[in-house]
């Protein structure tokens, strides 16, 4: 079994991969740094993204827990993208009103996760997810503006009631797509 270090953001929790001895990382880590890491640097924690560093429990952020797994993901999707979160600001609805809470580089993740969940035979996660009602919601900010907005996404252009009252109760019926959404989806409903 892998060990993982869990963190918690606000969008949910991530985790990477943790080695307290020499003989776990030769074994399991797949990174070529793995051989230049000397027995004073342990423990170290991998990041997604190809580095690692020392792991100070104590100075790590949000750092929640050490935790052992065999599974593809260490963490089930609703703690990595916390469902129908009070907080949520960007990420996934689904058909049925259902949020998935992302940070703003997290859609394509998300998209996976809920794809190999609810429609595992998909082969493109994203545009499954269209393609079957789901609308996204992403950062709006363009790097000019003064402030990051929502701005809502649907393939079809349309939107379910149950999507139509998410987005009331999240604020967003007045943004200029979704009302062109809800127009667009009066004969839908």
């Amino acid at each position: 079994m892998k060990k993982y270090a869990v963190y918690k953001a606000a969008t949910g929790y991530y985790y990477y991969e943790y080695y307290d001895t020499l003989e776990s990382l030769l074994a399991e880590c797949n990174s070529p740094l793995r051989f230049a890491i000397v027995e004073e640097q342990l423990p170290v924690v991998f990041d997604n993204r190809g580095g690692y560093r020392s792991f100070h429990p104590e100075s790590e952020p949000g750092f929640q827990e050490i935790i052992e797994s065999d599974k593809k993901y260490p963490l089930t999707l609703e703690q990595m993208f916390f469902k129908n979160d009070d907080g949520f600001l960007l990420g996934w609805i689904s058909p049925d009103g259902d949020t998935y809470s992302c940070d703003f580089t997290g859609h394509a993740k998300c998209a996976v996760m809920l794809a190999e969940k609810f429609y595992p035979t998909a082969l493109y996660p994203e545009r499954t997810l269209g393609r079957k009602g789901w609308i996204k919601v992403i950062d709006s900010w363009d790097g000019v503006q003064r402030q990051h907005g929502q701005f809502v996404y649907s393939m079809s252009g349309k939107i379910t009631n149950r999507q139509a009252d998410k987005l009331f109760d999240l604020g967003l019926y007045d943004n200029p797509e979704v009302k062109q959404m809800l127009k667009d989806s009066e004969d839908f409903w």
